[in-house]
């Protein structure tokens, strides 16, 4: 077994045009000050990062890791969220998620994809400058308005839709696996990789490409009444990283899982600061470690009430206190008796 990374803090909920939040130096200072070890990066998000640059030169990576390790925090990966929504957007959302793209490819859907594309490769590069070997990001929906089927979807119709979206990722895909980095979709809602049903349907069209991951939220799983800790035993060879957030479900006569339209305060379901909510966390770093994850645990900030800044020190904290240290030995060893062939076949009566 292995002992899980962290507490690691995804910067995406927290970089703002205020100090400290507002550049890079300032952020990961604040964030070693709050507990964290090591910070995700939102790659999108020039105030803190230039993805051209970390692409183009492993002088800027060094830079910037050296930043982080003056302040001893390490970078544990970096998010392409918006950019990879961009490989894979349905016509109704084109308006939606038009403001995720640079403002020179708005309003023209296939420039806006290729420059996701590329957008996403060069993250994928700079990951390898960097010297990490796993990237976050989401996977796109060309299915999603048609994930409850009514009227009844036709014949084909998502398989046509998967085989597309796993050809938009496959380039990528081999990108990635030239440059040592492994592409861990999160799975969530809004993307056609939204459960495990849905990432094995991907997986088989990418020819079960062993770059492509999952990385694991069980906050979405609860407001999917999904089985968060089998879903471990299930994929935990998928499983390339962790976002620690919390959420609770909680269904009236009046709503369920789909929230009635309502606010996030209002909902049903909703995200929380960790330990506020439902998720059963000493059984998901248990099932984690268990598996031999040996990535981060990367505490992703989302709560409808909480004050952003309390949730993060608070955040730091429940990591550490949630993340199990391995043992080096069995707890019985004291009453190791020692034993050898024979000895054994003795025990179980089968003579020398």
């Amino acid at each position: 077994m292995k002992t899980i990374k962290g507490p690691a803090l995804f910067l995406a909920q927290f970089a703002g045009d205020e100090p400290p939040f507002n550049s890079w130096d300032a952020i990961i200072r604040w964030a070693a000050d709050c507990g964290y070890v090591g910070v995700q990066i939102p790659s999108w998000d020039g105030r803190l990062f230039d993805l051209d640059q970390a692409a183009a030169s492993k002088d800027y990576c060094d830079a910037i890791k050296g930043q982080a390790a003056e302040n001893g925090v390490a970078i544990t990966e970096l998010s392409t969220h918006l950019q990879g929504q961009l490989v894979a957007v349905h016509p109704a959302y084109d308006a939606a998620f038009d403001g995720f793209a640079d403002p020179a490819v708005r309003g023209n859907p296939a420039a806006r994809q290729a420059w996701a594309v590329d957008q996403v490769k060069k993250a994928i590069t700079a990951s390898r400058h960097l010297g990490i070997s796993a990237h976050a990001t989401f996977s796109g929906a060309l299915a999603w308005p048609y994930v409850y089927p009514w009227p009844q979807r036709p014949a084909g119709l998502i398989e046509a839709a998967f085989d597309e979206l796993a050809a938009r990722w496959r380039p990528i895909l081999d990108h990635a696996d030239a440059n040592g980095v492994d592409i861990c979709y999160e799975i969530h809602p809004g993307e056609d990789l939204h459960d495990g049903i849905s990432f094995e349907m991907f997986l088989a069209r990418t020819g079960n490409h062993a770059r492509a991951k999952m990385l694991y939220d069980p906050s979405h799983y609860v407001l999917q009444a999904l089985d968060y800790l089998d879903n471990i035993d299930i994929y935990h060879e998928r499983i390339g990283m962790f976002h620690v957030k919390d959420a609770e479900l909680n269904p009236t006569g009046r709503q369920g899982v789909y929230g009635g339209y309502q606010g996030w305060v209002d909902r049903a379901g909703r995200f929380r600061s960790l330990g506020d909510g439902q998720v059963d966390f000493r059984a998901v770093f248990s099932k984690l470690t268990q598996h031999d994850f040996d990535g981060w645990a990367v505490v992703e900030w989302e709560c409808a009430m909480k004050h952003p800044e309390d949730g993060a020190r608070e955040g730091a904290a429940f990591v550490r206190d949630h993340i199990i240290r391995v043992t080096e030995k069995a707890f019985d060893d004291f009453a190791d008796a020692g034993t050898d062939d024979a000895a054994n076949r003795r025990m179980l009566g089968l003579g020398g």
